[in-house]
């Protein structure tokens, strides 16, 4: 498994701390870090980020995003609102259990900006042990395992179903928003150099020095 970590810029301090606790227990995956960390120009909104989080999803080129902004809800959001991407809200350890368990999405938030006394490093780091304490997917409590993975495949089909494919989503945002996001170059080579969806190489290739 390939995992992607990327935050929104007004979290740049949290960066190294998810990175390095998402390298500490998801042991048998590459793991990726995009930022933000505060060495680059632009500052960048969640919502920016959450294109971000569709290109390098859509392309391929990574398999999960671990990503968060102050309260964890916009990203989440945001993230919801890109084809393709099934992003959970956890807060807590109970809630990152449950959503790989039962809910099986490509992406989670954090609340980054939210209790960080040593309580709150506490929660944290438990609440990213539980999300990779065990194989994405098997259903919760195990009694209810395929009741609860039939409704999460029909979850998944229904959204399919209601969303556009994320090329033609790109091709239809705001120039601005296609510059501002081709800014970060980190994320737009890897997409390039990794991605296997050819339609949305092409269409950064064309936009992209």
């Amino acid at each position: 498994m390939k995992i992607g970590i990327i935050q929104a810029s007004s979290q740049n301090d949290k960066n190294a701390l998810l990175f390095e606790t998402v390298r500490k227990y998801a042991c048998d995956a590459e793991v990726i870090n995009f930022g933000c960390n505060g060495s680059e120009d632009e500052s960048f909104s969640y919502i920016e980020i959450s294109v971000m989080i569709g290109l390098l999803l859509a392309s391929g080129s990574v398999d999960f995003i671990v990503t968060g902004c102050s309260s964890g809800q916009g990203m989440m959001l945001a993230c919801n609102s890109m084809p393709g991407v099934l992003c959970g809200y956890i807060p807590s350890p109970e809630d990152a259990y449950l959503f790989a368990q039962i809910n099986n999405g490509n992406a989670v938030s954090l609340p980054l900006g939210e209790e960080y006394s040593w309580r709150g490093y506490d929660n944290f780091d438990l609440t990213l042990k539980k999300l990779f304490s065990e194989p994405f997917g098997q259903g919760y409590p195990k009694s209810e395992a395929e009741r609860k993975l039939k409704d999460t495949r029909l979850l998944k089909d229904i959204r399919k179903k209601s969303q556009i494919g994320f090329n033609k989503l790109f091709e239809s945002l705001d120039d601005d928003m296609i510059r501002k996001v081709l800014t970060k170059k980190d994320v737009i080579r890897f997409v390039l150099e990794n991605g296997n969806n050819v339609r949305l190489s092409d269409l950064l290739r064309g936009r992209f020095d």
